[in-house]
């Protein structure tokens, strides 16, 4: 079935591109685990969108849903216009990348990247057209003639990513594809396949459970808990604004700060909350279903904080881990659960054991209620 995905080419005009995708209420079940809960979802034609989430939250399996390798068991999916429910991988005009290179052995990079043509029986000029053209796209003339074991996993990769694009797609699949590779490669194939997608104009998919991939390279970003759609949105958008804690904990790196609150008062345009009974500060964020006394949680990001200086809302605390990474510091703060951590600057001379006080700009906090939805 994995090779059907590969095999199908379809000549496309520039009048039919056009790939929006549409997931209408799909739901999967696993025997008696239902991995996705109604999903909706619009994906636009031409855009790189990103499915993120934490491992088993369903972003492989609906990737695999798309590409028809796995059946649905109610809703629609439609490419272009058309459900694709009972269409199998070869006639949905798709290509996809796993995250194991899946390429032939005994084969050159030049016959693992025209296999799905030749299978097609094109002509011996188209294929070779197809082929070069698609090696020059990713920088890897040079290795036509050579074998895969051959070839560092950063090329190995290039050449999976090359067999789907002599395909012409309508959509390119990734699953996962960086995550073999090493720190630097991984960067360096970010900018390869954000060059590529700007090239192609091809609707692109990409799972990954790394959220820096999904910041760096996802016009739209999906996040998925547990087989829902939690938010989706810009990269910016759901850092900023994140719909709830699992979103605001997963996007960025290090996490959202949360820290356990209560109401002390409301007003009609803000609410007034406690920082660890050191001090209030009032944020500009509403509910109307929360009151007085409520527990909530405040969330703020690293960068942020103040670190000795001044600004709203203040509490104390010693520092007992510092992280240098040369253009900035991360302190680790001592607080009731997990730690706070706060940015500063990169040659920062504070030391574990210093105390330092710490600011809640308000125009930077986010509120949270019980259930971990976030106050508009």
């Amino acid at each position: 079935m994995y090779d059907d995905v590969f095999i199908h080419l379809k000549d496309r005009s520039k009048e039919d591109e056009v790939a929006d995708i549409n997931i209408n209420t799909v739901n999967k079940y696993f025997g008696d685990v239902h991995v996705i809960k109604d999903v909706s979802l619009d994906i636009k034609s031409q855009s790189f969108t990103v499915l993120v989430g934490p491992s088993g939250c369903g972003k492989s399996t609906m990737l695999r849903m798309i590409a028809g390798l796995e059946d649905i068991n109610s809703g629609t999916i439609s490419i272009d216009g058309q459900v694709v429910n009972d269409l199998p991988p070869k006639q949905r005009n798709i290509a996809m990348v796993f995250q194991s290179y899946a390429l032939y052995p005994h084969m050159t990079v030049f016959d693992n990247m025209a296999f799905g043509l030749k299978l097609e029986k094109r002509s011996k000029d188209e294929i070779n057209e197809r082929v070069n053209e698609a090696a020059r796209i990713l920088q890897i003339e040079d290795y036509l003639q050579r074998k895969p074991k051959q070839l560092s996993g950063g090329q190995r990769q290039r050449v999976a990513i090359g067999r789907a694009i002599t395909r012409k797609p309508k959509v390119f699949l990734f699953d996962e594809p960086l995550s073999n590779l090493d720190a630097a490669l991984r960067v360096q194939m970010r900018v390869e396949l954000a060059k590529l997608h700007n090239e192609l104009e091809a609707t692109m998919i990409y799972v990954t459970h790394d959220q820096t991939e999904a910041m760096t390279l996802a016009d739209d970003i999906v996040v998925l808990d547990t087989g829902i759609v939690s938010q989706k949105g810009s990269p910016l958008e759901l850092y900023d604004r994140p719909n709830n804690m699992f979103v605001g904990g997963f996007i960025g790196s290090p996490k959202m700060n949360f820290i356990s609150s209560k109401i002390l008062s409301k007003s009609s345009d803000a609410t007034e909350v406690d920082i660890m009974g050191m001090s209030k500060i009032s944020v500009s964020k509403m509910s109307a279903s929360s009151s007085e006394g409520d527990s909530v949680t405040l969330g703020i990001r690293p960068e942020h904080l103040v670190v000795n200086g001044d600004s709203d809302g203040s509490w104390e605390s010693k520092v007992f881990v510092v992280e240098k990474l040369g253009d900035v510091t991360y302190l680790y703060l001592e607080k009731d659960g997990e730690p706070l951590v706060a940015e500063t600057e990169g040659h920062s001379e504070i030391k574990v054991g210093d105390t330092v006080k710490v600011g809640f700009p308000a125009g930077r906090c986010q509120l949270f209620d019980s259930s971990g939805q976030a106050f508009k």
